[in-house]
C-alpha cells in the first residue's frame, strides 16, 4: 500500500503504476486524504436562507426562505484572491472570504407557495440526469378530519400538497402534481421515492402508492396507482362481476380494515412497543413477494449482509454507489457487529435497526469524507445520513484510517469561540459537497434565532 501523505509524491506513484482492475475509482477516492476541508471561516456573512443540500452532482446548493416561500439555487464556485508576498500561507484571507457570495453565485429565486402554501424545507429529490428537482408546499395539517371518501380513520388531513418539477438550470416550472385532502408524510422525503425516471408518492390518508413517470421533457405522467386496485383493469372487472363482489365484501373484505391497520401505523406508532411490517411487493404480478414483521432475524441478516440493497440509488448516479455501509465497509461491519454484542437484548436490537428501514431516497451524502476506508469520526456527531443533531462546542474530529493517530481536519460549528450561553438547546447540520473539499456547517437554536453559518475548505 502506498505510505506517502505527500501530494505530488502520490500523483507521481500514480503515473508508474497501474491499479488492479476495478480499484481504479477507490484508488483515486484516497487522494482525499490528502485534499481535506481543513480550514474555516467562521460566522459568515450570508442571506437568513434555510440552506437544504447540495444536489448530487455538485452543480446546485439547494435553499429555502425563511417565510417558506421562495426556492433559491446557488451554483458553489471557489474563492480566489491574489497575493504579492513571499508566504501567504501565514497572511490572512481577505475581508470579503467572509462573504457567503465569494464562495457561492445565486442562479435565481423562483417563488413557489401559494396563498395558505409552506414550502416543505425538508422535502427535495433531484434528478441528475435531467438536473430535474423535484420540491413540495402543503397547507395545515387538519388533525381531526373525517375519513370521508374512503379515507382512513385518524390519518390527518392536508387540504393540498402540490409537487414541482423544475428544471435547476434555470428554475423554469416544468409541470406540477396536486393532491387534496390528502397526506403524505413530507418530512425528509418520507413520502416520495425516485428511481430513474419512477417517482412514487404514497397517500396515506387512502392508503395508495401513486406511480409517476418523468419524461424527459419535463412532463409528470400517471403510470399506475396501487391501493384497493392493483391491477389496471381491476375497477372494470369488479364493476362488470358486482355479485361476484358482494361475496368477498362478505368473507375476506368485512376484515379488510384491520389488514389494514397493520401497515399503517408503521409511520406513526414507535416500533418498539407496536409491531410494524414490512412487505417485498411485485408491481406487475400484484404478488407480495415476502413479509416480515419487525422483528424477524431473517429480515435482519439480510439486513447486515446485503445493505446496500435496502439503499436503492438510480442507476446513473455514479456518486451515490461509494457509500459506506456495513455490506461493503469492513469498519462499518466491526461497528454494527460492536453495538450488536453490547445490545442487552438481540430483539430489541433487531426491532431498533429495522425502525430505519425503509430508507428514505437521498437521504446519504456522496462526500468521500464519510468513507469510512479512509477516515474515522464519532458517527453520533456527524454522519453520512441527512438529519439534525445535538450541536456540540467541541470540534468534530476526522482521524486517518490508514494511519490511526494522525489528525486530518476538524470541523466545528457555531462561533469560533463557543456559545455564550451553554443552557440554550442547539441544532446543526452539516451540508458536504460530493466531490470539492468543501461543507457548510449551519448552528441554530429552536428560538428561530439566525443561524450560524461556517464554511469549511481547503485554502
Amino acid at each position: 500500500m502506498f505510505k506517502s501523505n505527500n501530494v505530488t509524491a502520490r500523483l507521481f506513484e500514480r503515473q508508474i503504476s497501474t491499479p488492479a482492475p476495478g480499484t481504479a475509482i477507490h484508488r483515486a477516492r484516497r487522494f482525499y486524504e490528502n485534499i481535506v476541508p481543513g480550514y474555516t471561516i467562521y460566522d459568515v456573512e450570508c442571506p437568513d436562507h434555510s440552506f437544504r443540500k447540495f444536489t448530487d452532482d455538485g452543480l446546485y446548493l439547494i435553499s429555502f426562505s425563511r417565510n417558506h416561500q421562495d426556492l433559491i439555487v446557488y451554483r458553489p464556485t471557489w474563492l480566489t484572491f491574489s497575493c504579492k508576498e513571499e508566504d501567504c500561507d501565514s497572511h490572512d484571507l481577505p475581508l470579503k472570504a467572509r462573504k457567503f457570495e465569494s464562495f457561492f453565485t445565486q442562479l435565481y429565486s423562483v417563488n413557489l407557495a401559494s396563498s395558505g402554501e409552506l414550502i416543505c424545507k425538508d422535502f427535495f429529490l433531484y434528478m441528475e440526469s435531467n438536473q430535474f428537482g423535484l420540491f413540495a408546499t402543503s397547507t395545515a395539517q387538519i388533525h381531526d378530519a373525517p375519513p370521508t371518501g374512503g379515507a382512513i380513520q385518524g390519518v390527518p388531513s392536508v387540504e393540498k400538497i402540490t409537487f414541482y418539477l423544475l428544471r435547476l438550470e434555470d428554475g423554469a416550472r416544468l409541470d406540477e402534481r396536486v393532491f387534496h385532502n390528502d397526506y403524505v408524510n413530507l418530512a425528509h422525503s418520507i413520502g416520495a421515492f425516485l428511481y430513474d425516471d419512477l417517482l412514487a408518492i404514497v397517500s396515506l390518508r387512502y392508503q395508495r402508492i401513486h406511480i409517476l413517470q418523468i419524461r424527459d421533457s419535463g412532463d409528470l405522467v400517471d403510470v399506475r396507482a396501487i391501493g384497493e386496485f392493483c391491477r389496471e383493469d381491476d375497477e372494470l372487472f369488479l364493476n362488470f362481476n358486482s355479485q361476484r363482489v358482494q361475496c368477498l365484501k362478505k368473507k375476506f373484505y368485512f376484515h379488510f380494515q384491520d389488514y389494514i391497520d397493520l401497515i399503517i401505523w408503521k409511520v406513526s406508532r414507535n416500533a418498539d412497543s407496536h409491531p410494524s411490517f414490512f412487505a417485498v411487493y411485485n408491481m406487475e404480478t400484484t404478488e407480495i413477494v415476502a413479509f416480515y414483521q419487525n422483528s424477524a432475524d431473517e429480515l435482519y441478516f439480510l439486513f447486515e449482509l446485503f445493505s446496500d440493497h435496502f439503499h436503492v440509488s438510480s442507476k446513473s448516479s455514479l456518486h451515490m454507489n461509494f457509500m459506506s455501509s456495513h455490506s461493503n465497509n469492513i469498519h462499518a461491519l466491526e461497528q454494527l457487529r460492536c453495538t450488536k454484542n453490547k445490545a442487552t437484548s438481540f430483539s430489541q436490537f433487531v426491532k431498533k435497526m429495522m425502525a430505519s428501514l425503509p430508507f428514505s431516497c437521498q437521504s446519504q451524502s456522496p462526500s468521500p469524507y464519510f468513507d469510512q476506508s479512509l477516515f474515522r469520526f464519532d458517527e453520533k456527531l456527524i454522519s453520512a445520513i441527512d438529519r439534525h443533531r445535538q450541536s456540540t462546542d467541541h470540534p468534530i474530529k476526522f482521524i486517518s484510517r490508514r494511519q490511526p493517530n494522525i489528525l486530518k481536519f476538524k470541523m466545528k460549528p457555531g462561533p469560533e469561540a463557543g456559545s455564550t450561553d451553554g443552557r440554550t438547546k442547539k441544532i446543526c447540520s452539516f451540508l458536504f459537497h460530493p466531490i470539492l473539499p468543501l461543507a457548510l456547517s449551519v448552528q441554530q437554536t429552536l428560538f428561530l434565532q439566525a443561524s450560524v453559518v461556517n464554511i469549511h475548505f481547503r485554502r
